[in-house]
């Protein structure tokens, strides 16, 4: 996942169903990293690190949905025509 991407404003621009299969795939990914750690296969351990703050935020965002808290942004709305 690109850094930009890991961005709050870009999660939140994402419909529910593309966040909840974000949230699986990085749960997916989160296991299948630490089973190559404690196997010594991973070779570089920061995917752990920077996998877990990632599902935090696609959680926290799904969250705060399923609340009301915060609303999916609306997709913007062309630009009206000046009337004469």
């Amino acid at each position: 996942m690109s850094e930009k991407a890991n961005r709050p404003s870009e999660l939140r621009e994402r419909t529910d169903d593309e966040l909840k299969s974000l949230t699986r795939s990085l749960e997916e990914d989160l296991f299948k990293f630490r089973v190559q750690r404690y196997t010594n296969q991973l070779e570089n351990t920061m995917k752990i690190r920077n996998t877990r703050p990632t599902l935090a935020r696609v959680k926290t965002i799904l969250a705060a949905r399923a609340q009301g808290i915060d609303k999916k942004r609306a997709p913007a709305e062309p630009a009206a025509e000046a009337k004469e």
